[in-house]
Formats: structure tokens, C-alpha cells, sequence
């Protein structure tokens, strides 16, 4: 790691003096201020990106604490009804002997939205400090940004168990209000991802402090 940080700053289009369309990619000299291939207006940098990125990161955390207290699933069988939440279920599949099947959903539900909240305010936070990136750093943001859809499995799985599972009296499943919660937060922290400027990532101290 040590030796990753004083690895040979990269020379980004600022430095440089240019600017890339963040519509086509065609790059510019810096005084231009709009794109003459797709007409679109030329910024070097999005100023307010961390501020859109804070926010939708700080929704996201917050409709996830429901999204584990509450109910995710709401099974009727034979007018018996159970509940059961995230981390309830992942118990059930255990005690079920689907080991497998418990450890995707313990993934997608618990490990990788915790990741997500953590590398993106990592992100944000060493952006804010001045210190220029590293590729690895790069890499990091472009990895959260893929990942994020998959957190969607554990609401796939309820819409299609409610969808096939409606026996009336004998059999009945419906989704629990943490279903809309977690979908919520999932679809905020990508949405945060997304408002993160990664060209940021590689500005140094001297090229002025991010707002």
C-alpha cells in the first residue's frame, strides 16, 4: 500500500489542459466550453458531485436499518403466518440445509451493501482530503458501480415467490415492507455511485480541494 501511494501521479486532461466531453468523450482544449461533435456544455469537473453523492449515500443508509428490522417476507400457510427478516431468512435456509443458497443471499443482502456504503464514502472522503488517487482507487469505484445491481437478488427473489406462491387458505406469500425499503436503499447507493465524478479521483492537492 505504502508503495502505492508514491507510485507516479497520473497526468490527467486538466493538467494537461484539456477537457473531455462527458457525453461523447471527445476531448477539447480547456477554454472550450462546449462540445463541437455533440453540442453538449464542456465542465472539467462536477463540483457538486460530492455533495449529491453524501446525500443519496446518507438515504441509502437510512432506509437499510428498517430494511434488516423489518419483515422481508410474509408466509401464510394454512392461516399460520411467519415472517421473516434478512438475516431471519438466512437463518431459515441454514437450518433448511440450503447452505448454498443462504450464503448468496447473506452476500447480496448484508456483505455487499455494507461494502458499497463503505467504499463509496471512502471514496468521497479521500477525495475531500486532496490526495490524489491510484489506479486501485479507480478501480474501486468502478467495481462498486458494477456490483450495485446485484443487491437486487433478495427482492427479485420475494416479487417472484409472491407472484407464483398465492394458494388462498393453503399457501400465500406476500413481500414485507423491508422489500420496499431495501429497494430503496439499493437504488439510492447506485444513484450515490453514479453522482460520484470519478474524474476527481485523480486531481492532486495543487489543482484545488474538491467542494
Amino acid at each position: 500500500m505504502a508503495n502505492a501511494e508514491r507510485a507516479q501521479p497520473v497526468l490527467t486532461a486538466r493538467a494537461a489542459g484539456l477537457v473531455g466531453c462527458a457525453e461523447c468523450g471527445h476531448v477539447h482544449p480547456r477554454d472550450k466550453t462546449t462540445c463541437d461533435v455533440c453540442g453538449s456544455a464542456l465542465v472539467s469537473r462536477d463540483t457538486a458531485s460530492l455533495q449529491r453523492v453524501w446525500a443519496w449515500l446518507f438515504a441509502g443508509i437510512v432506509v437499510y436499518i428498517p430494511a434488516n428490522v423489518y419483515p422481508m417476507l410474509r408466509t401464510s400457510t394454512l392461516g399460520r403466518t411467519q415472517e421473516s427478516t434478512i438475516v431471519g431468512g438466512v437463518f431459515d435456509l441454514i437450518d433448511h440445509g440450503s447452505f448454498v443458497v443462504a450464503l448468496i443471499v447473506f452476500v447480496a443482502s448484508v456483505i455487499i451493501p455494507v461494502s458499497k456504503f463503505i467504499a463509496i464514502a471512502y471514496l468521497a472522503l479521500r477525495v475531500q482530503s486532496g490526495k490524489p488517487g491510484t489506479s486501485s482507487h479507480f478501480h474501486l469505484y468502478e467495481f462498486v458501480e458494477f456490483i450495485g445491481r446485484w443487491s437486487m437478488i433478495d427482492v427479485f427473489v420475494v416479487a417472484i415467490l409472491s407472484a407464483l406462491v398465492q394458494l388462498n387458505f393453503v399457501a400465500t406469500i406476500n413481500p414485507g415492507i423491508a422489500a420496499i425499503s431495501f429497494a430503496l436503499s439499493v437504488a439510492f447507493t447506485m444513484i450515490s455511485a453514479n453522482s460520484f465524478d470519478p474524474r476527481l479521483i485523480w486531481d492532486a492537492p495543487s489543482e484545488g480541494k474538491p467542494v
